[in-house]
């Protein structure tokens, strides 16, 4: 279930009485404004873009919702945080994807989201294949804008 000892929880109780355990996720909080910003970085600059808090997609636009909708990250992602970085994909690095699932997308650039010195989540451009990938300074500034963004929505 990904729950560490120390992780906010959320609990809610059904219509039976049981209690239902949640992992607390503050991205959640923004999933409707993160849908609303990776829109708009998607129709402006034609990237495809992802959004996510540490377990999951919260957030895309620019690709099939089939494919990223509600999903959890891949293990190369949690690396991604960890690193709390910004990442692009370099000429014949190997390719990273957003979740363990068969996509035909993968990373582009990613920067982490920090919030109050704690990782909430990803900012992820992605791209489906070699001839797309873009790994410049402005597509760079775009994923770090949006993290910081984010990360400010969540501090505010």
């Amino acid at each position: 279930m990904r729950i560490r000892e120390g992780d906010p929880l959320e609990i809610y109780t059904d219509r039976e009485g049981e209690v239902i355990f949640k992992k607390y996720s503050p991205m959640g909080e923004l999933g409707s404004f993160a849908s609303q910003y990776a829109e708009t970085l998607h129709k402006t600059c034609n990237l495809g873009v992802v959004v996510t808090d540490r377990d999951g997609i919260i957030a895309s636009a620019g690709v099939p919702r089939r494919e990223f909708g509600d999903k959890r990250i891949s293990s190369g992602v949690e690396k991604l945080l960890e690193s709390r970085n910004l990442y692009r994909l370099q000429s014949g690095e190997r390719r990273i994807s957003v979740t363990d699932e068969d996509s035909s997308y993968y990373i582009s650039c990613a920067m982490p989201i920090i919030t109050e010195g704690d990782v909430t989540g990803c900012v992820i451009s992605v791209v489906k294949d070699e001839n797309e990938r873009r790994g410049d300074e402005v597509e760079s500034k775009l994923i770090q804008t949006a993290a910081g963004f984010l990360s400010r929505q969540l501090e505010g």
